[in-house]
């Protein structure tokens, strides 16, 4: 992801956030294992004051390897390297790494917020120091950014193949980026899938100046190559550039409008800000009707309710 977010606050990404966090835990966690191996090894150097494979006047200790201990979390069993040390006045034991793990929630909803905003030394910066509590050098955060990089990528670019994702459901939500200088929104294309389980995961996200056509061809297209099958139903809003990309590669998948942007949609019709209650209510108990002839009795009333009081919605 290319997009340089410097103006959105963290809360208003939260629900993407967490959305990110479920789509594929095993990236997820090999981010946090990443980070977290990567923090106790600058502590270690802190302690010895001295860098691998340096001489200083003050070092204190050597380097001992590393002990391997498998940590049970939310995302599942990370299995860290926590370095030794030998030969130091004063015993070793990373404090990033108790942080860490008591954190792991605030951790895993950073680890996706850098995701979200690219990758930066000033977000990796900003993590490693809060796990370490001191200052982390340009070239060591540069390192740690790279790595994160590459395993984010793996995630956004893994194959789909081997399950079968009957259910696709397509999104976007705007957020503010900074490109060349200039504040813009842009578009976060999200594609969720729910497969025979009956689980939701996340299958792709991309980034694109809006909603046109062309970028949610270029993503759907995206989501075949890399294995996505077996669709039989997908649901989204009645975008026009999602609607044209929609029919040019899943043209015989039949589609259902979403309920929730539906239901958006209908409230810029009702002229009185006292009837918007109401007006939700009316079309939840139609969405929620047991049959197709109750709902089909629902709707006729509703259209008949507000004839007069909100002719455009009615219509």
């Amino acid at each position: 992801m290319t997009c340089d977010n410097e103006d959105s606050a963290a809360g208003a990404l939260l629900p993407l956030l967490e959305v990110l966090t479920r789509g594929d835990e095993d990236r997820f966690r090999d981010a946090l294992q990443l980070l977290l191996n990567a923090s106790m090894l600058l502590e270690r150097q802190r302690h010895l004051r001295a860098a691998p494979h340096e001489r200083t006047a003050d070092r204190d200790g050597q380097a001992n390897g590393f002990k391997g201990r498998a940590f049970a979390t939310r995302l599942g069993e990370v299995a860290l390297r926590v370095p030794q040390v030998r030969a130091s006045s004063e015993p070793f034991y990373p404090k990033s790494l108790e942080k860490g793990l008591r954190a792991e929630r605030a951790l895993k909803i950073a680890l996706a917020e850098m995701y979200v905003q690219g990758v930066s030394t000033r977000k990796v910066a900003a993590i490693t120091e809060q796990l370490c509590g001191f200052e982390v050098s340009s070239t060591q955060v540069s390192r740690a950014a790279a790595e994160l990089d590459a395993v984010l990528q793996a995630w956004r670019s893994r194959p789909l193949g081997g399950q079968v994702t009957p259910y696709l459901l397509l999104d976007a939500r705007y957020e503010k980026v900074r490109q060349g200088g200039i504040v813009q929104d842009a578009a976060v294309l999200i594609a969720v899938g729910i497969g025979m389980d009956g689980k939701r995961r996340i299958l792709g996200v991309s980034v694109a100046i809006s909603e046109h056509e062309v970028h949610w061809r270029a993503f759907l297209k995206g989501l075949v190559e890399r294995g996505l099958a077996g669709v039989r139903l997908i649901t989204s809003d009645d975008h026009a550039g999602l609607k044209a990309a929609r029919q040019a590669v899943f043209g015989a998948v039949p589609w259902q409008r979403c309920q929730f942007h539906l239901q958006q949609n209908a409230q810029a019709y009702v002229p009185k800000k006292e009837m918007k209650a109401q007006v939700a209510a009316d079309i939840r108990s139609i969405f929620n009707a047991p049959d197709r002839a109750a709902a089909e009795g629902l709707l006729k009333a509703a259209v008949t309710r507000y004839q007069q009081s909100a002719p455009r919605l009615a219509s």
